[in-house]
């Protein structure tokens, strides 16, 4: 029975009813050692009548073990594997060791989890329990939590206990639950229901030292029962766990020596495999029939599984940490021995290290190897520790700082860059290998760029690059390309970016490599940005074919470099196809954290060209999973692009929400690139809602602002210009003409040359302007670009309409009207109305857009689904499980009048 744990019951139990309904939901429930977290666990395990229930315990000893408690957690379900699609079933085997591939992407890994939960679940539903989850190693915790922010409509409940250290951030995208002490009546209730009589006067004062933590009030009275005439023993400084932590040692001190040894073994074991456990036990003098007097105090049991289970994580915690030295390092040198078998390879590495007493080169390279696995698995924090123990162990002085190097290159992917500076400094004073060395200050160009230090990075880079230009020109091509980064998302420097460019420019590259290719294609860039000459360059778009190889040549960084550089110089086209490429190999190769740069650049590029409805979708899918990823550089991009298309469309609460997010929320200080976007989708929404001096305040401020060079900065040059005519301003509108005409000029494309004459027939006198509409809409017949063509039949329409041309203008404005409809770019839509209603015409209303009622997720998953894919197929695609899917068409088939897939093909 629970104690004042009503509220917290009953949450439970309604997630347990939602899930018998085929609902999902996840949480997180935090509170202090004792507080009651294992048995509101408990709890839910009790409850769950109708549901499969899966249990396990993340331990201490195995954090530095990639996906060991995910192992614990899903082994009775591996015999299931074989229904998952092969290329999540080898991820996961793969994770566990299982499969002669690596796991690959992590996140990949928290699909299979995802996926082989949901398969289970269609039996019946499903609930799963973590309990000590702050020992989950990095690994398992990425899968579990990827999982556990795409539950949906699969009847799965995922709850996470964890403990609380006044460290600990929120889990992104979970709901929490803070476990608080018990009340004075719950605590005294508890007091008596476990036999404890005391007065009412020491019944309060147990309560206020133990701050009502049920787990001390059940434990100390056993422990103080002689010092309750005396409170002596009640004393504040003690602290809460250390008491309860002496009630444990208590107890386990208490056990015959060789019991107490069986425990120790099994508290730094890990596992609980009974058959290791007593060969380990065996060669220390205990056997089986020592563990009878611990399972006779209920301190430990044994389950079906011949599992040794501790009755409470403080149990093993007091075991193992109430030991003297001596006896630790003698039962890890034990269990090492009997860890002999190659699958625990890993675990014995980490028992010998645990167990040397100084340097021994021996178990610094076995150590070496268990690194080289769990990098391999993606274990990058189980990775870091590893080698940097074998650092520690080793003798060897060459591999001591190539240790280092990967211990500290580890750490970097795990994403601890303040210990990935540490260990880098430590290597660097242990080689004299350059290209050692520059590895090394990639790792601190990293650090400075968590920082922020955006200027440090660069010359970090730029430095390491140039000491290996002549051993390793490739990496020190990508080297440069990253300082490049630093100096262009920098306020404007002007020396220091065509500085940057110009070293690129000096590398030694074969003449046939494909990297020359991009290493022009970040010229054009920066000649816009400088506005430098570019008469002796290489046409862009002949550089792009060679582009693609080159982006092939450097994988998926390289593509996304690729369609980044692309999109500066205008190559929509290419970009969205080196986008789209990036995009289908991650979901192919399960590459999960490429996927949102590659989504991202994919919404940008559709942008460009006119295709929102794709923008809407591609956004949607990128930003759930940057959030999921933590990509909070690639989140702050999505949501100033987000800003945008809310602009666009009228929707000013979503506009600005997204705004926000991007200016001065938890991604603001993530990227530039987003926070231009932002300025830009605040301008055009003050553009698109007729708010002409507002707009153009706006558009002035960014074109003096210190990020005028990138993307958006460029492209809202015409926007500008119209609202400063607009306005009444037209004097504001000549620099960012001149500006756009220029870089038109140098791109040389019919869409960009359209807009330059709709810009200068803004400006121009009646008996010019005629000619330069009419020109820029045969540019744009020549590539239209569905937004900025109605945009420019919009005001060509508006012009001969004010010069009372009104019977020629209706065809202008209809066309306008109907593409602004499509778009759901509503107050341009209404704008194309009013001007029509103007010319005495009825506006027509159009038809009806069923696909506008479905979220970008419905109408992506309906879109495939009408091309025949399977719902299997789809959540492979899209990173979700089956049941999700379902969930998903299930939902959109009453929007779109239909009743089965088969009629999704027929619906327009």
């Amino acid at each position: 029975m629970l104690f004042g744990r009503d509220d917290e019951m009953t949450a439970l139990t309604g997630m347990l009813d939602r899930a018998r309904g085929g609902e999902s939901s996840a949480l997180v429930i935090i509170g202090q050692p004792g507080i009651g977290k294992t048995a509101l666990l408990d709890y839910a395990a009790q409850a769950a009548t109708g549901l499969r229930v899966l249990r396990g315990t993340a331990i201490e000893s195995e954090t530095e073990l990639p996906y060991a408690a995910l192992h614990l957690l899903l082994k009775p379900l591996l015999p299931y594997a074989d229904k998952l699609p092969e290329r999540l079933g080898t991820a996961l085997l793969g994770a566990f060791g299982l499969a002669p591939e690596g796991a690959g992407d992590p996140f990949l890994v928290g699909l299979a989890v995802l996926t082989l939960l949901s398969e289970l679940a269609e039996e019946s539903p499903l609930l799963c329990l973590v309990d000590d989850a702050q020992w989950l190693d990095q690994a398992s915790s990425e899968a579990l939590l990827f999982a556990a922010r795409r539950l949906e409509g699969e009847g799965i409940v995922l709850i996470f206990a964890r403990r609380e250290t006044g460290h600990e951030a929120p889990v992104r995208g979970l709901p929490s639950m803070r476990l608080e002490g018990l009340d004075p009546r719950s605590a005294a209730e508890l007091l008596e229901a476990q036999g404890t009589k005391v007065g009412a006067a020491l019944a309060a004062r147990i309560h206020s030292e133990t701050e009502g933590n049920p787990l001390a009030l059940i434990e100390l009275p056993a422990l103080l029962a002689t010092d309750f005439a005396r409170d002596s023993y009640l004393v504040r400084p003690v602290q809460l766990t250390g008491r309860v932590r002496e009630a444990f040692h208590q107890q386990v001190r208490s056990l015959p020596e060789a019991t107490g040894t069986l425990m120790l073994v099994a508290a730094a074991g890990g596992t609980g495999d009974l058959s290791v456990l007593l060969r380990a036990a065996g060669r220390l003098g205990a056997g089986v029939a020592d563990l009878h007097p611990a399972e006779e105090r209920g301190l430990v049991s044994i389950d079906g599984a011949q599992q040794l289970i501790f009755r409470h994580p403080l149990i093993r915690a007091a075991t193992y940490h109430g030991a003297t030295t001596s006896a630790r390092l003698a039962v890890h040198a034990a269990l090492a021995e009997a860890l002999d078998a190659p699958e625990h390879a890993d675990r014995r590495a980490w028992h010998l290290a645990l167990a040397a007493t100084g340097p021994d080169e021996r178990v610094a390279v076995e150590l070496e190897k268990t690194a080289a696995r769990a990098a391999a698995r993606i274990g990058h924090a189980a990775a870091a520790a590893a080698y940097e123990r074998a650092a520690q162990l080793g003798t060897d002085h060459g591999a001591i700082g190539r240790r280092l190097t990967f211990a500290a290159e580890a750490a970097v992917a795990h994403g601890a860059f303040g210990r990935a500076g540490g260990l880098a400094q430590q290597a660097r004073e242990r080689t004299s290998d350059p290209v050692l060395i520059a590895r090394l200050d990639q790792i601190r160009a990293i650090g400075g760029l968590a920082q922020g230090e955006l200027r440090v990075a660069h010359d970090i880079l730029a430095e390491g690059a140039r000491s290996i230009a002549e051993l390793a020109p490739q990496r020190a091509f990508w080297m440069l390309m990253e300082a490049l980064h630093c100096a262009w998302f920098l306020p404007l420097d002007v020396e220091l970016l065509g500085a940057s460019i110009d070293r690129l420019g000096t590398l030694a590259l074969d003449p046939d490599d494909p990297l020359l290719a991009l290493v022009w294609l970040l010229r054009w860039d920066t000649a816009m940005a400088l506005e430098r000459d570019t008469a002796d360059f290489p046409p862009i778009a002949g550089l792009m074919d060679a582009a693609r190889r080159g982006s092939g040549a450097g994988g998926q960084r390289g593509l996304v470099s690729a369609a980044g550089c692309a999109l500066l110089v205008a190559q929509d086209e290419p970009s969205r196809e080196m986008a789209s490429t990036l995009v289908e190999q991650s979901r192919a190769q399960g590459t999960i954290t490429w996927l949102a740069p590659g989504l991202a650049y994919l919404a940008e590029a559709e942008l460009f060209l006119g295709r929102h409805r794709e923008v809407h979708v591609h956004l949607a899918e990128a930003s759930g999973v940057a959030r999921d990823t933590g990509q909070l550089q690639w989140l702050n991009h999505i949501n100033g692009v987000t800003a945008y298309l809310a602009a666009v469309q009228g929707a000013e609460e979503t506009c600005l929400a997204h705004v926000e997010e991007a200016l001065s929320g938890a991604t603001a200080g993530a990227g530039s690139v987003g926070i231009v976007w932002a300025q830009w989708g605040r301008a055009m929404l003050d553009l698109s809602l007729g708010r002409m001096e507002a707009a153009l305040s706006r558009f002035e401020e960014m074109a003096r602002g210190p990020r005028r060079h990138l993307i958006p900065g460029v492209r809202s040059l015409t926007d500008h210009v119209e609202a400063a005519v607009r306005a009444g301003r037209p004097e504001l509108a000549a620099e960012p003409y001149s500006r756009f005409a220029g870089y038109a000029r140098r791109m040389s494309q019919p869409a960009l040359d359209a807009l330059e004459r709709r810009c200068l027939a803004l400006q121009s006198p009646d008996d010019e302007a005629e000619r330069l509409y009419l020109d820029a809409l045969a540019l744009h017949d020549a590539d239209s670009r569905q937004f900025e063509h109605a945009r420019t039949r919009l005001l060509y329409g508006e012009w001969l309409r004010r010069g009372r041309r009104k019977s020629h203008a209706r065809g202008f404005l209809e066309a306008a009207l109907e593409a602004f409809t499509a778009l759901g770019a509503a107050p341009w839509a209404q704008r194309a109305r009013a001007e029509l209603a103007a010319t005495g015409a009825v506006a027509p209303h159009g038809a009806t857009d069923l696909f506008a009622s479905l979220t970008p997720q419905e109408l992506q998953i309906v879109r495939l689904a009408a091309q025949g894919m399977s719902n299997r197929d789809i959540a492979a695609q899209l990173f979700l499980s089956p049941k999700t899917v379902a969930y998903h068409l299930y939902k959109a088939y009453p929007k779109l009048g239909v009743s089965s897939r088969g009629e999704l093909s027929e619906v327009r």
